[in-house]
């Protein structure tokens, strides 16, 4: 067996962890990789645990035991983040992002893969230790958001669909209420998509009353999932009482007046840590 030299194995760890985050790996599968001596391999990871956490590229968890390992969180906190949320906060004033009827354009950086990787990581960050088992979205522009989500966490993307489509075998299908405008709404879900009493989170782009995300919730229900939380990349600040309670937003919208040309848009409180 060919003998590796620490440099290289540690190269090939990041490469690893990095290719695999939120899963725990077992200490012997780095053992039987390079061919070292248990003691070794935890010199190795013991180095890159203190490199990866002081230059905030994440953490890596020892979890003790005969199932134990090492798992790798892309996120150790948000404070490195912040740069970059304030950066996208500048960019979402731009009064040229309001579209005629009141809407904000936000395709350019949702569908940025630079931009919603770390969007996803946001989202994932509070729930990076609640052994999530999904992440549900609906086919909206929420998807690449949901996807980063489910990247870093790790776990699989499962989509809801505004109608039912044959290739995905039986589904379950709800009626909901849209929050905004109280329209009557379908949503459905091959049951293949979910496992029943699946951990799952909700991702979506813009939450305005909750309506979309609380029919989610409902479909959830359907398969007897537990809603751990839910994220979205914007919420408004109106209305102030919500069709839901447990989400977490990035950015709180609350004013966009077209005839001023004005888009009043924060940060969350969560994440400057107020």
């Amino acid at each position: 067996m060919n003998k590796y030299k620490r440099y290289e194995r540690l190269a090939a760890i990041v490469k690893i962890f990095n290719d695999n985050p939120n899963t725990l790996i077992n200490l012997e599968y780095f053992m039987n990789l390079f061919g070292i001596a248990k003691s070794t391999a935890s010199e190795d990871i013991d180095i890159l645990k203190d490199v990866i956490e002081k230059f905030n590229f994440g953490k890596l968890i020892t979890v003790p035991g005969a199932g134990g390992g090492i798992k790798y969180l892309s996120i150790s906190n948000i404070d490195s983040y912040r740069s970059f949320v304030k950066e996208m906060c500048e960019k979402l004033k731009d009064a040229s992002r309001i579209i005629p009827g009141g809407f904000l354009y936000t395709a350019d950086l949702i569908y940025s893969p630079s931009v919603v990787s770390k969007i996803g990581e946001i989202l994932s960050y509070p729930f990076q230790e609640k052994n999530i088992d999904a992440v549900v979205t609906v086919e909206t522009k929420g998807i690449p958001i949901a996807m980063m989500c489910a990247r870093a966490l790790n776990v699989p993307l499962v989509i809801i669909r505004k109608d039912s489509r044959v290739t995905e075998g039986s589904f379950v299908s709800i009626n909901y209420v849209s929050g905004s405008q109280r329209h009557i709404r379908s949503m459905s879900l091959s049951r293949r998509s979910l496992k029943k009493g699946s951990k799952v989170l909700l991702i979506d782009d813009f939450m305005k009353a909750g309506g979309t995300i609380r029919g989610m919730m409902e479909l959830m229900e359907e398969f007897d999932a537990e809603v751990v939380g839910a994220g979205v990349m914007i919420s408004t600040q109106k209305p102030e009482e919500k069709l839901v309670n447990n989400y977490i937003s990035i950015f709180v919208l609350k004013n966009m007046d077209e005839e001023k040309n004005i888009i009043d848009i924060e940060i969350s409180d969560w994440i400057m840590g107020e």
